[in-house]
């Protein structure tokens, strides 16, 4: 089975996960105080009593915000997530894990298991403990693939527990615990949808890690920094389209469309990256392609700035991440306009061959046309290029000194030296190349340099999680086939028939597999006369279970019986012996319901068993992993198979 890494192995990222689960669990107390603190003072009508817990009250909210402030500090401890290589990469942003409380599904399943499966709860230990200690591990995933597929592995066990555990109608009474990952509040919820959703939240936030600690210098580097970002921008994405009503505000809607704008940015910014490691240098166009990746990269932190710093966000966004996304976007500005003045100052005139290629370039390079002579001119005066490459670097060594301003406003990142030395180098690149280019006698008014138009060579893309790269098999197998065995279908106590050979065999037919189902009952046979019923399924064969067994395996049974006759073991679904019935309940009740299609996974409660609900839910997808559909009336659909009569 898989591991979780040691909690207690001490690396720099586990020590941050302790700071961030110490820091939980004391939010939680100091929450709990205050909750108790505000119903005291809504309760009391002592004077005296409230004048003494609006002070506590003010303590313990003076505490909240210390506790909050510390945590901010961890969420920004980007560079313990960092490479350790030589080379000076720009920080990226990791998320932390969301940290659980411990969950007992010892007493629940074992009682779910008797009440509802009629099976004897304490046989199903093993198995209830190996899904716990898999739950246990995975609060510790190792910061590499072997974590990714960890959390997917228990991601994908919890589809067979919702199948076999979880009844449209009711919850199994356990709460799921979560603290949220970015104000360290805690929440719980009875709704196994909140467990998949922080589940599949980790998963990309294991991602972020995994992109931050890349050595971006390296091409194989970068490229698994993309894949990385890419990767947790679709994970994001999945949990913002497939869940809802979240309890917790970092798997909100607009927290979620936040995570996905940053990391499709650190993509972009990767990419820009890739094209610097890949450009020739010297060559003309490529620095334009340069200034319009830079461009580009402007472009889209500008977008995650604007989300952040929208009213429901900017409150519990540490503002360490508001900074530097918006540093980021200033930096990239400048880098946009240093290469175009690069390309217009450094490299040669072109030839007659290269000026076409050169003008058509050029013509889509600017959002305005720079003022001044035609393009074709322009290209080929040495003169008017200079002039232009000094309006291009004044307004670079513009933003350069803003990126600088604002980074100097967090005394978080103004502890990151990383980001500084990046910020200082690329401003005097700028200020040396003006002072190299700027004349003594020039009289000219150095003119506005229009913006560079965004434009990239690779479009970030939102990689959803592939949830079937890692197979799991379902840990309550022995319940039988889901197809039946699920905690939707109900049935009757199961009966023991005894059944005598007569001379047209025992009078019944049977179809399909695992379990195998009594298709027709001869009026006046054998099976009708010991009670068996079309819709029947076997169970079992003289006491061998056959929940699993083949159409093949069970003739086979049947047939090796003696005079003796057999004792053969069914069960009724309950509301199988009328399917048409049910379904039309079925269809008034999704269509009766009249729910936004917005609610998504956590609406399940409220849609109860109504078919509709299917269509709702992450998990319909259930219909391609078993080859029978679990939603028709009577779940044998493997009609016409090998029917035969018996």
């Amino acid at each position: 089975s898989q591991q979780g890494c040691d909690p207690f192995a001490q690396t720099q990222r586990s020590k941050l996960q302790h700071r961030r689960a110490r820091i939980n669990q004391q939010i939680n107390k100091e929450m709990r105080m205050r909750a108790g603190a505000e119903n005291l003072f809504r309760a009391t009508s002592n004077h005296k009593v409230k004048e003494t817990v609006a002070l506590e009250l003010s303590y313990v909210n003076s505490n909240l915000q210390l506790l909050k402030e510390e945590l901010e500090e961890l969420n920004s401890s980007m560079d313990v997530y960092q490479n350790d290589s030589e080379s000076i990469s720009v920080p990226m942003i990791p998320l932390g894990l969301k940290e659980t409380k411990e969950l007992d599904l010892l007493g629940p399943l074992k009682d779910f298991i008797s009440e509802h499966y009629g099976e004897e709860g304490v046989l199903f230990e093993k198995e209830i403990k190996e899904f716990m200690e898999l739950r246990q591990a995975m609060r510790t995933p190792s910061r590499n693939e072997a974590g990714l597929e960890l959390l997917m592995e228990y991601y994908n066990q919890l589809y067979f527990l919702d199948s076999r555990f979880f009844p449209p109608t009711k919850t199994l009474g356990v709460f799921f615990h979560w603290y949220d990952s970015l104000t360290g509040v805690p929440s719980h919820q009875r709704a196994l949808a909140f467990e998949k959703g922080s589940v599949l939240f980790n998963l990309g936030a294991l991602h972020t890690q995994l992109g931050a600690r890349q050595d971006r210098a390296s091409l194989p580097g970068l490229n698994q920094a993309i894949q990385a970002f890419q990767r947790a921008a679709g994970a994001f994405n999945y949990l913002k389209e497939n869940f809802s009503n979240a309890p917790s505000l970092d798997m909100s809607a607009a927290s979620l469309t936040m995570l996905v704008r940053l990391m499709v940015a650190q993509v972009q910014e990767c990419v820009f990256e890739k094209v610097t490691l890949l450009c020739a240098q010297s060559d003309f166009l490529a620095r334009l392609q340069l200034a319009q990746e830079a461009a580009r990269v402007e472009e889209v932190y500008s977008l995650v700035h604007q989300t952040m710093s929208q009213p429901h966000v900017k409150d519990y966004v540490p503002f360490s991440w508001i900074t530097m996304v918006h540093v980021k976007s200033e930096h990239f500005k400048a880098l946009s306009h240093y290469f175009a003045a690069i390309a217009l100052c450094d490299c040669p005139a072109p030839l007659d061959a290269e000026l076409l290629e050169q003008e058509k370039a050029f013509l889509q390079f600017h959002v305005t046309m720079p003022e001044g002579p035609s393009l074709g001119v322009l290209l080929q005066d040495p003169e008017e290029r200079r002039k232009l490459g000094k309006a291009h670097l004044k307004k670079a060594i513009m933003k350069h000194e803003e990126a600088m301003r604002i980074h100097g406003l967090c005394k978080i990142l103004r502890k990151m030296d990383i980001l500084q030395e990046v910020l200082s180098f690329a401003h005097k690149r700028s200020l040396s190349k003006y002072s190299e280019i700027d004349h003594e006698e020039d009289f000219f008014e150095t003119g506005e340099a229009p913006d560079i138009h965004p434009k990239t060579l690779q479009k970030p893309e939102i990689k959803s999680p592939n949830f079937s790269q890692v197979k799991v098999t379902d840990l309550f197998h022995r319940l039988g086939p889901l197809s039946v065995f699920s905690a939707k279908n109900k049935w009757y106590p199961a009966r023991r028939v005894h059944l005598m050979r007569g001379e047209n065999g025992f009078g019944f037919t049977l179809r399909g597999d695992s379990p195998v189902l009594i298709a027709g009952v001869i009026p006046g046979g054998c099976a009708a006369e010991a009670g068996l019923k079309e819709g029947d399924y076997i169970i079992s064969v003289n006491g061998k279970d056959c929940k699993w067994s083949k159409h093949a395996e069970v003739v086979q049974l049947l047939k090796s019986t003696g005079k003796e006759g057999v004792d053969i073991g069914v069960i009724t679904l309950q509301g199988s012996e009328c399917p048409k019935a049910v379904d039309r309940k079925a269809a008034a009740m999704s269509s009766g319901c009249g729910m936004p299609k917005s609610n998504k996974e956590n609406s399940r409660k409220s849609l109860m068993n109504s078919k509709g609900a299917s269509t709702l839910l992450v998990w319909s997808k259930r219909s391609k992993r078993s080859k029978k559909s679990p939603h028709s009336g009577i779940p044998f659909t493997a009609v016409g198979d090998n029917e035969a009569m018996y």
